[in-house]
């Protein structure tokens, strides 16, 4: 059995968003938390990782939100290692209400073992593999699915440019990976400016569009003062939801450094239940949706 770890965060009203839930990029940031506290349980601190030479860098998230929590809420986050392959190993998270046991959350990250002077993905060697695992080193998970391949772009994409500030790098001096969420929350409201449905109006109408699922894919790292452009446009619009896609390019050179995909849900602001997505409303975003997909 692996080793798990549990750690318990109260929101603080800061964490929330103007809805009083805590901010998606706040999970991530209880995730890296977690982790955290968790290899230094058992006895893998960041501080023996930097001695050793090696260090885990995130390629991949997955956040699944099943319920919505606000400010004073106490967040249990379970977390344990499901498996490791040759350099890369899978870390499962679960947050319920410490109060009821109401499962919140379910999410999980890839990660990379990673040598720090060259930056390139290292062997796990068994010592580190049995100090999460006790007895004995994991059966390999489940298939991974590879991230799935974003649709062509709409007609008409929309994009804002991000530069990294200084608030924002780890201690890798890379932007550090909650930020990204942020980069998505801050590209979707301005679309929805960009295409006369800002957040006023849409509140106005009694609707919220809130997140379901998040995957984000790390290719490249950023560092402080690089640019990167986020380009959003839509997919797969259903009665209740639709998937926004994301591709992060740094400015300089036009590399790809992440992509995202995000499927959001339209809901009644008072009941949190699905609607069906408003026919103006996608009347509105009609050249920014993808049609020709399954």
């Amino acid at each position: 059995m692996p080793a798990t770890f549990t750690r318990d965060f109260v929101i603080r009203n800061y964490e929330c968003d103007a809805y009083g839930h805590l901010n998606n990029a706040n999970y991530v940031r209880f995730m890296q938390e977690s982790a955290l506290s968790a290899s230094a349980d058992v006895g893998w601190t960041t501080e023996r990782y930097t001695q050793s030479g090696y260090q885990w860098v995130v390629r991949e998230t997955n956040v699944e939100y099943l319920q919505s929590t606000s400010y004073g809420d106490t967040l249990r986050v379970k977390t344990w290692v499901d498996d490791f392959r040759r350099v890369r190993s899978r870390r499962m998270y679960e947050f319920s209400n410490a109060d009821t046991g109401a499962l919140i959350v379910r999410a999980n990250t890839d990660w990379i073992y990673t040598d720090i002077n060259t930056r390139r993905p290292s062997r796990i060697p068994d010592d580190v593999i049995l100090a999460y695992s006790p007895e004995g080193k994991p059966e390999q998970g489940g298939q991974r699915e590879p991230f799935p391949t974003p649709p062509p772009q709409a007609k008409e994409t929309f994009g804002v440019v991000k530069r990294v500030e200084w608030r924002d790098v780890d201690t890798m001096g890379h932007l550090n990976n909650s930020t990204y969420f942020n980069y998505i929350d801050d590209c979707s409201t301005q679309v929805g400016a960009h295409f006369d449905w800002p957040m006023s109006r849409i509140r106005a109408n009694n609707f919220g569009i809130i997140a379901r699922q998040q995957r984000i894919e790390y290719l490249q790292p950023l560092q402080l003062d690089d640019e990167v452009r986020v380009v959003t446009w839509v997919s797969n619009v259903k009665r209740a939801t639709a998937f926004r896609h994301y591709a992060f390019t740094r400015v300089d050179d036009g590399s790809m450094v992440a992509r995202a995909r995000v499927l959001w849900v339209w809901v009644n602001l008072e009941t949190l239940r699905p609607i069906r997505v408003p026919a103006d409303f996608l009347a509105s975003f009609h050249d920014n949706i993808v049609t020709d997909t399954p």
